[in-house]
């Protein structure tokens, strides 16, 4: 029977024995939602959605190996693995999100003017549209690397008090850059929606599927506020250090982060935005009596 093994100098890893069912549920419903998002990848060509997909199949191999650490809880390498996977999943979630208002603000301009609007959505925008996404993909790569650094040292047995300092950081680039980005949105949501409410309440559909653009910014706001729910659960939990309430109950775990970043994985399977590129065939823009974006 597996049992909690410390490592030399009595030092544990693992406060409890991993559950190996919940484990692998989490893989297999990461997988499903996963394969799919691989194929509407490759059918769409969005490639800007290549980051979310990796960020599903880190979700798959942390929770898998979280399955090997149930008999192998003194092996750093596989406790390594599936708690940088899992923290760092999200991130890639984030880097397509903030790729996907920026290609949104983008498509606009044009194809609004080709049938005599005046909205400009560039102008709509608190950042530049050249710079939005470089901006937030910026912060996200950084918020990657200090979040990877910190847990690759808290794997050790000393400099925990250093180790969980650096995550927590990486934590808060992360949930600052992202109340930030739903700011950014929302602002250029009202926008838009102001200057086409003198436009005769024009109706946007983006993308080769027709999305209506307030849809697709709805489905933003969604994502952004789980994964930013997500994050603050995290800064709380490597705050409260290893032997704190959250990093030695399990549940914990599921329920503020695997239940909510698979949610995330599955609205945006099934909102999946597609090609959104500026000038490309695809857009339609009409008129539809009482409804706006």
């Amino acid at each position: 029977m597996a049992q909690l093994k410390p490592l030399e100098g009595g030092y544990y890893l693992w406060t409890y024995l991993p559950s190996v069912p919940a484990a692998a549920l989490f893989a297999v419903l990461f997988g499903l939602v996963t394969c799919y998002l691989l194929f509407k990848l490759f059918q769409t060509r969005a490639w800007y959605n290549t980051s979310f997909t990796i960020g599903g199949i880190f979700e798959i191999v942390g929770y898998t190996v979280r399955i090997l650490n149930y008999s192998n809880t003194a092996s750093v390498g596989l406790y390594a693995i599936q708690s940088v996977l899992i923290l760092l999943g999200p991130v890639l979630f984030a880097a397509t999100v903030y790729m996907t208002l920026g290609r949104i603000i983008r498509s606009l301009p044009s194809r609004i003017t080709a049938v005599g609007g005046t909205t400009k959505a560039k102008s709509a925008s608190l950042i530049p549209p050249n710079y939005l996404t470089k901006l937030f993909v910026a912060s996200d790569i950084l918020s990657f690397v200090v979040q990877g650094s910190g847990v690759g040292l808290m794997v050790r047995a000393t400099g925990q008090t250093t180790s969980k300092a650096i995550t927590v950081v990486g934590l808060l680039i992360q949930v600052i850059m992202f109340s930030f980005f739903i700011v950014v949105t929302v602002v250029f949501h009202r926008r838009v929606k102001a200057q086409l409410q003198q436009q005769q309440q024009q109706q946007i559909r983006l993308g080769e599927y027709g999305r209506p653009l307030g849809r697709l910014l709805y489905m933003l706001y969604a994502v952004s506020a789980l994964i930013l729910v997500r994050s603050i659960f995290r800064v709380i939990e490597y705050a409260m250090g290893l032997h704190g309430y959250i990093l030695t109950h399990e549940w914990t775990l599921y329920v503020f982060d695997s239940v909510l970043m698979w949610s995330v994985m599955v609205m945006w399977a099934v909102g999946f935005p597609g090609t959104i590129a500026e000038e490309k065939a695809g857009y339609e823009i009409g008129m539809e009596e009482g409804r706006m974006v």
